[in-house]
């Protein structure tokens, strides 16, 4: 009797197989293997044939119930017939061993191989499931023993479905796999992301393999922990790592990576500047961003630094021991904080900062203390110093740069084109130049003969320096760096003591006080205030645009003040207050007197029980919570 053939059936969710191929896969050996419970047999039965009979094959509904009854062992051991290759082979001798009816038990002769084979996840050990997710103590505890073997390069963690299904799309569309094979991401970084999905904390991560933790976050989608990652690594940066670790983030465009990179070099850029193997390598587009963002980070704030008690300008000479360990109680620099209206304290100088007769400036968004009244050696005098510290608000640290090439006291420290230039000082001339990215003082051309450098006051506009005579001879000195060379321009008609000299859009403003030359008192008198005059720097001509203002709230004697321009602003600040001289914006160059600025009628006060005088300037503070009452270490 010729023998029927079945008709090629294909259930939902199956694909046709070669000959010859396994029919019960280990569920490690593919991606998406299905479990022992839900095998190709227990779902199509009606294709296989009994071994003891010619009967044809069973109905669907029939195999259905025969396959609800029998075990999921003897279920899992039946052959599908797929192929019309297996239905005409279903007649050969071998098929009555490989088939069994799903009604009849397993025969307790049944080799130990097939058992287990029948079974393979029961029979595993532990250590051959993988092993489990590094997470502190009592974490996964509460889901339950790990349902879920994730295999990568060969080696397998065990960990809960449902816990990262919550964390992520990726485990989330693959939650139906037993065992899941991934590829693209490392053993190490896979067991970092894991503890972090289990306990939100990221530990482990490192300059050396930040990189493909950031890569692993993003290619099994789990949000945050790229991230968690980048700042678990951003206090190990340091000059010997930073580029490497920029270079692998734009290799693998991991902006996390870049930005943590380029944020570093820009906390700590007079560092990455003096550096070759860092600064040297990047390209002048990346410079510039740096600098940009070094300037342009934070938030710019008044800020002003106590130079002591004797650092008045006028009459403190190097030689005179005057208490140097009493005005340090004042050594310290305060910034105003426009929500609480009040002055709080910043930092300190360092020590060995000398506090009087030094010079302040702003360069890179870094403060630049240099020079001044040492303390007294030995032999009871005080010398200059030629000592230079650099603060940078970011991390609130204090660091010293090259010295001087000479000792000064009472000097005018400026930034010009990122370089700094000492000026003068008491008895001195010279002029020198430093270079932040040699870390080298270099001489340039010094005062013109004439020039007594003691109470001059000094400000740059328009890539020029300008200086003014002070007390002693009322001169305005250019210098122009390009020529190394110094201009005589014209000097304005007061002859009133100065008080000091800011540059402002273009301009040059000059503070005098009324009175007589050279007389602090004499500004008590009913003629008495503060007159300003204005220097165009391009016309070279002076005007006068304000005469005989009183400031609001001033005291009767006024005693002089420093400046400092911010956002169209002139803050004069002293001792008996802060106030804000507004220039207008009418008066034209080379005018006559006019209404030409006018101070606010608000003072904003001043540090309380400060002594000495106040020097004012401006810097970026980071955006932090409470940074103006946090202090130096």
């Amino acid at each position: 009797m010729e023998n029927s053939v079945a008709p090629f059936v294909l259930y939902p969710g199956t694909e046709p197989r070669t000959p010859g191929e396994d029919s019960l896969p280990l569920p490690a050996e593919e991606e998406g293997a299905a479990s022992p419970a839900q095998t190709p047999c227990s779902l199509s039965a009606s294709l296989c044939f009994s071994s003891g009979d010619d009967s044809p094959p069973q109905s669907r509904a029939s195999a259905a119930e025969g396959s609800e009854a029998s075990p999921p062992s003897l279920r899992s051991d039946l052959r599908v017939v797929e192929t019309q290759w297996d239905v005409s082979s279903a007649a050969s001798p071998e098929s009555p061993q490989e088939c069994a009816r799903p009604e009849e038990p397993a025969s307790p002769e049944e080799p130990p191989s097939r058992r287990e084979h029948a079974r393979p996840v029961e029979l595993e050990s532990l250590d051959e499931l993988g092993e489990p997710v590094p997470v502190p103590p009592g974490v996964g505890s509460e889901h339950g023993e790990p349902d879920l073997v994730i295999e990568v390069a060969g080696r397998r963690l065990r960990a809960h479905k449902a816990v990262l299904a919550a964390r992520s799309d990726y485990f989330r569309a693959r939650a139906s796999r037993d065992v899941l094979r991934v590829q693209g991401v490392s053993f190490t970084a896979l067991r970092l992301l894991l503890a972090d999905a289990y306990s939100g904390c990221m530990a482990g991560v490192r300059p050396d393999n930040v990189a493909e933790v950031v890569a692993g976050a993003r290619r099994l989608q789990l949000p945050g922990a790229a991230q968690r990652a980048t700042e678990a690594m951003a206090p190990q940066l340091s000059l010997d790592n930073c580029y490497e670790v920029l270079s692998a983030g734009k290799r693998q465009r991991l902006s996390e990576l870049r930005d943590a990179a380029y944020r570093f070099m820009c906390d700590h850029y007079l560092e990455v500047l003096r550096e070759p193997a860092v600064f040297g390598r990047l390209s002048g587009a990346e410079r510039d961003l740096l600098l940009r963002r070094r300037l342009g980070t934070g938030r710019a704030c008044l800020l002003a630094a106590a130079l002591g008690t004797t650092g008045e300008r006028s009459g403190s000479r190097p030689q005179s021991p005057s208490g140097d360990a009493e005005s340090r109680g004042d050594a310290a620099v305060y910034c105003y904080q426009a929500e609480a209206g009040e002055w709080r304290e910043l930092t300190r100088l360092p020590e060995g900062a000398p506090a009087r007769g030094c010079g302040l400036c702003v360069l890179f968004n870094y403060l630049f203390v240099a020079g001044g009244v040492a303390p007294a050696g030995p032999d009871g005098r005080a010398r200059p110093s030629d000592q230079v510290f650099c603060y940078n608000p970011v991390t609130d640290c204090w660091s010293t740069v090259r010295p001087l090439r000479q000792a000064r006291s009472q000097v005018q420290l400026l930034a010009l084109d990122g370089h700094l230039y000492a000026l003068g000082g008491e008895c001195l001339l010279s002029v020198e130049r430093y270079d932040p990215r040699a870390d080298r003082w270099t001489a340039v051309a010094p005062l013109p003969r004439g020039a007594f450098a003691v109470a001059h006051e000094a400000a740059t506009c328009n890539g020029e320096i300008y200086v003014s005579g002070g007390s002693l001879f009322y001169r305005l000195l250019k210098y122009d760096p390009r020529r190394d060379e110094w201009q005589e321009c014209p000097c304005s008609s007061s002859r009133e003591r100065s008080a000091d000299m800011v540059a402002l859009d273009g301009f040059l403003y000059r503070f005098d006080l009324c009175g007589s030359r050279g007389d602090a008192q004499a500004a008590t008198g009913s003629g008495g205030g503060v007159s300003v005059f204005r220097y165009h720097c391009l016309a070279k001509q002076w005007s006068q645009c304000a005469a005989h203002l009183r400031p609001p709230g001033a005291p009767a004697g006024l005693q002089p003040f420093r400046c400092v321009a911010l956002d169209g602003t002139i803050y004069c600040v002293s001792r008996a207050g802060t106030w804000r001289f507004v220039p207008s914006q009418d008066t034209e160059a080379g005018s006559d007197m006019g209404p030409g600025g006018s101070f606010e009628p608000e003072p904003l006060g001043s540090p309380l029980d400060v002594r000495g005088v106040l020097f004012p300037f401006v810097l970026n503070l980071p955006e932090k919570p409470d940074r103006g009452e946090q202090g130096a270490a």
